[in-house]
């Protein structure tokens, strides 16, 4: 039976820090927060570096969400208060668990001359929003899933492929690459949510078109498993789905809580001076930039109010200037 499919639309914001670079946001929308823990998307470039400055995001926290970066091209050096230097690379992905507080940085490095990717944010259950934070990062071999459609799979299990990445909801998440006029089915479990990103190509997610930057919806309960075609000239996506979250969340700037008071608690923690030394969010080394850290931004003057499933019940523009 064909599924209803919801569209979500890009929209433009900068993204982190006095050499702030733009990325085309699908999540979180007014029409829809989540898709399973999948909380955050963005996607970037391809930007000419030498034109742009790449990415130079100073070191700035994040608690009670995971971050998952994947590159189309270039390298992005990641930097963090574990003390972890690793770089990203395409085909390669970098996942942080955040937990309780950590800080990093990330910045392309001196040999990119293309920056192309995604940017990814799960939200962590409420019980386990204060886990130790750690870093992963894992390259997934590439599966031939259908003629002409190969699939890497950096989070969770599909087509046969497993990620070791370790992550506190059942999820899935994948690049998947279609010839031209090549199909598949998506085979994910019963009782999934599963958004289809538009990189490059021509693509249609159960019949529907979507342009480039779009996000796709689909919920799966029983039956045929959504399809992907491509259109004549392939098409590059990527695949991410999960369980229903099942809670709401409180999203602003880089924190992730259960309540205004959460969110408000992890910005003192990180404006007090405990993002530059031993404390909750620790220190990130070996940064050389042109500011040490990113300060949090103001709080609103009215109190934070929670996201569901469906939406957000506040304006995006209430999160913060810009989220990184």
């Amino acid at each position: 039976m064909e599924k209803h499919v919801q569209v979500l639309r890009p929209r433009s914001v900068p993204l982190g820090g006095p050499r702030a670079m733009t990325v085309r946001r699908t999540l979180p929308a007014r029409e829809r927060s989540f898709v399973g823990a999948w909380c955050f998307v963005d996607h970037y470039g391809p930007d000419d570096v030498e034109a742009t400055g790449g990415m130079d995001v100073p070191p700035h926290p994040h608690c009670g969400l995971a971050t998952v970066s994947w590159l189309f091209s270039g390298e992005v050096e990641h930097r963090d208060s574990l003390g972890t230097v690793a770089t990203v690379r395409p085909g390669e992905v970098n996942l942080m668990t955040a937990g309780r507080g950590i800080a990093h940085s990330e910045v392309s490095t001196a040999g990119t001359r293309v920056l192309h990717g995604a940017q990814l944010w799960v939200a962590l259950p409420t019980a386990l929003a204060d886990v130790p934070p750690r870093f992963e990062h894992h390259t997934p071999e590439v599966t031939a899933v259908a003629d002409g459609v190969r699939a890497q799979v950096f989070v969770g299990s599909l087509w046969g492929s497993d990620s070791p990445v370790r992550v506190e909801t059942a999820l899935v998440g994948a690049e998947v690459t279609l010839g031209p006029g090549a199909s598949t089915s998506v085979p994910v479990p019963e009782g999934f949510e599963i958004a289809v990103l538009l990189d490059e190509g021509e693509v249609t997610l159960e019949r529907e078109p979507l342009a480039a930057a779009e996000l796709g919806v689909v919920e799966y309960e029983r039956g045929d498993h959504p399809v992907l075609e491509a259109g004549p000239e392939g098409a590059r996506v990527l695949v991410l789905g999960g369980e229903p979250l099942g809670e709401e969340i409180v999203m602003w700037w880089n924190f992730v809580g259960a309540s205004h008071d959460d969110v408000a608690a992890a910005r003192e923690a990180w404006e007090s001076g405990a993002g530059s030394g031993p404390g909750r969010f620790g220190a990130v080394e070996g940064y050389d930039g042109e500011v040490s850290r990113i300060p949090a931004p103001a709080l609103p003057g009215v109190p934070l109010r929670p996201r569901g499933n469906r939406g957000t019940h506040q304006p995006p523009a209430a999160e913060a200037p810009a989220m990184s």
